[in-house]
């Protein structure tokens, strides 16, 4: 694995309509890292996602990803470097059956026979999904967390070095969204998260990076910028809720004597 496969140095990038999306992002990720993204609607987080691999180019300044510049002669390979996974999952899965779904990746890859079987039945096992059980199953008669599973899976039989997630959380139920956490506790991968889920971040990931207005307004420890209330509110965001005591009436009751 690559010591430092994420390396971003002055992007900017600006749509067409002149929204101003990001402004000399300079950001490096180190192996085996797993590092939250945050801030408000707006801020730029999808749109540096983008850039990750290759949906969207650099305008100004450079995007590396393992040893390879983002640009069109290498999208192939950054591609198969860097797994990207939706927001919503419907949005990845379009084939007759989990199987194929799975198998969709490592087949346009070129992988065929032994090796294809062994790539999906081991993405499939990797986010605890038994193929003999969801192999024939439709995606689209499976819950939002199995979805999600599926979709991830999809992306690890490519074997990618790097896992980008946007939103990972979004539209999971409590439990769904324990059994999602302790799966991505469980990857060896390079992780970065894309989260409004302040609580996951502050649970998987040591480190966070603040976006706002399209720069990077924080990059350090996540403890350190999930509890200063004030920095959080002036860039639209709030703090975790395991961090936000509810007012509680017993907490001002008046003293007993003892």
């Amino acid at each position: 694995m690559h010591h430092n496969p994420i390396f971003i140095e002055n992007l900017s990038y600006t749509y067409p309509d002149g929204t101003h999306a990001l402004r000399e992002i300079n950001l490096s990720i180190r192996a085996t890292e797993r590092v939250a993204l945050v801030g408000a609607n707006g801020s730029g987080k999808s749109t540096l996602l983008l850039h990750l691999n290759g949906v969207l180019m650099p305008q100004k300044g450079e995007v590396m990803v393992g040893e390879n510049l983002v640009k069109s002669k290498n999208l192939q390979i950054i591609r198969n470097f860097v797994g990207l996974v939706f927001q919503n999952p419907d949005d990845q899965l379009f084939m007759p059956t989990v199987w194929e779904d799975v198998a969709f990746g490592p087949m346009n890859q070129g992988w065929r026979g032994a090796e294809l079987q062994q790539r999906v039945i081991g993405a499939m096992q990797s986010v605890g999904l038994d193929p003999h059980i969801y192999a024939k199953r439709q995606a689209g008669n499976l819950s939002g967390g199995e979805k999600k599973r599926v979709a991830i899976a999809g992306v690890m039989a490519m074997r990618p070095q790097i896992l980008v997630f946007d939103e990972p959380s979004a539209q999971l139920d409590p439990r769904s969204r324990r059994q999602l956490i302790h799966l991505l506790q469980s990857l060896p991968e390079t992780q970065l998260i894309a989260t409004h889920d302040l609580d996951l971040a502050l649970e998987l990931c040591d480190r966070t990076v603040v976006l706002s207005e399209g720069r990077v307004a924080y990059d350090g420890q996540t403890e350190k910028v999930l509890s200063d209330r004030d920095f959080l509110l002036d860039r639209g965001l709030e703090m975790p809720l395991s961090y936000s005591r509810p007012y509680c009436a017993i907490d001002h009751a008046p003293k007993l004597p003892l």
